[in-house]
């Protein structure tokens, strides 16, 4: 019997890699193999355990050994990044050193930056590093690139998250999270970016909360600027079709939004370690406060659903430009309510576009070689029925002039 592919989940034990996991059990083929690679091999053992699948595998990895993680995972065909994205240039040399390809899901703009520089060291493998392949960014930059298929110029792109959960939850989680906390606090306090009249500019975190209309369900929200990866390739993938304007918002449940705030402003998502006793109160370590946060919350059990998922979130992208000369703006819209069969909610679309993207690359529909992003590189129409096969339906609309609102 012909061995089929090996596919590696970094951070396999987490909150994304979770889903990946799931979604390469559910979808890869009977003869592949699935690594759920985690520091914390006792997790990566208990997901694996749930699935029941003979083709899943736990096996401790700390990618930062990467002689120890490159024999683990050794013939890897994709390596997939759903760990802390600090540790994405780190994950990129695994890859490298295994010969595989790469796929993560996204650095936060400034890491994305950093990980471009991998492209010909990529390409001279003859491998692709596919760069934010999640829901934001990943699904936002493919929407992008379908709106922008016709037109002739392509002047602005704006991509914009809004979501809803009525679903309720015994115990109710003190503060409900879908992914690193850490990450959050990075988003509400590090300064955005947007390309504003051709040129990168920083604004203040959380700015721009102008109201918003989503389809329904979600409705009016007001998303703000927070920083994220998609403008890190957007604008270079569009610049010469005459990309003037670009931007990211995100709209966060206004509860959820005070919250963090708190927590942020209460100097809990600085990076410089402090100084508190030990537990002996003998000595004393130090810690940086927003990783003792992070493990606190994301250590909180896990709330049990109680009656029906009750969630959707709209991914939109608009671009705005011309066509035969005149002006047009298209906007392209992800819907998902979740995946209830898997026992997933919303996070299906950031957990399994990763798994999507990796087996486009076995079969062959992914050809580009490089550090990639994903609107050079993945087919949209061919991503987008995989979306259907999870729920996710992709619509897209039309209209005349540039006055619909971002």
């Amino acid at each position: 019997m012909a061995r089929g592919l090996r596919y590696s989940v970094l951070g396999g034990a987490g909150a994304m890699g979770r889903i990946t996991v799931r979604d390469l059990a559910e979808t890869a083929g009977p003869r592949d193999e699935i690594l759920v690679a985690d520091c914390d091999l006792a997790k990566a053992r208990a997901v694996a355990a749930v699935l029941r699948d003979r083709r899943v595998r736990a096996v401790r990895v700390d990618v930062r050994d990467r002689a120890a993680a490159a024999r683990a995972l050794a013939g890897t065909f994709a390596l997939i990044n759903d760990a802390q994205y600090q540790l994405n240039c780190a994950a990129m040399e695994l890859a490298l050193a295994l010969r595989c390809h790469y796929v993560d899901l996204g650095g936060l703009f400034h890491v994305t930056r950093r990980q471009l520089g991998y492209h010909s060291r990529f390409r001279a493998a003859g491998r692709t590093a596919l760069l934010g392949m999640g829901a934001a960014p990943g699904i936002t930059n493919i929407l992008a690139r379908a709106a922008a298929e016709g037109l002739d110029t392509v002047r602005e792109i704006h991509t914009r998250v809004g979501s809803m959960d009525d679903t309720r939850y015994e115990p109710a989680p003190a503060l409900a999270l879908s992914y690193s906390l850490k990450t959050i606090l990075e988003e509400f306090s590090f300064r955005p970016v947007v390309f504003t009249k051709g040129r990168f500019v920083f604004v203040e975190p959380m700015s721009g909360d102008v109201p918003h209309r989503f389809p329904a369900p979600v409705g009016l929200r007001r998303p703000m600027y927070t920083l994220h990866s998609e403008l890190a390739t957007l604008v270079p993938s569009f610049r010469s079709r005459g990309l003037r304007e670009a931007s990211f918002k995100i709209a966060f449940d206004p509860e959820f939004t005070d919250r963090v705030l708190f927590l942020r402003d209460l100097g809990l998502a600085a990076h410089e370690p402090v100084e508190v006793p030990s537990a002996d109160g003998r000595a004393t370590v130090k810690v940086a406060p927003v990783d003792l946060v992070n493990k606190v919350a994301m250590s909180q059990p896990a709330g049990v659903q109680k009656g029906p998922l009750r969630q959707y979130e709209v991914i939109r992208a608009v671009v705005k430009g011309t066509a035969r000369g005149r002006q047009v703006t298209r906007v392209a819209d992800c819907h998902t309510a979740g995946m209830p069969a898997w026992g997933v909610g919303l996070d299906i679309d950031t957990g399994a576009p990763p798994s999507i993207a990796a087996q486009m690359l076995a079969s062959g529909e992914i050809l580009a070689r490089g550090a990639v992003a994903p609107e050079r590189a993945v087919p949209h129409e061919a991503f987008f029925r995989q979306l259907r096969r999870r729920g996710m339906r992709v619509r897209l609309s039309r209209r005349p002039g540039w006055s619909f609102p971002v």
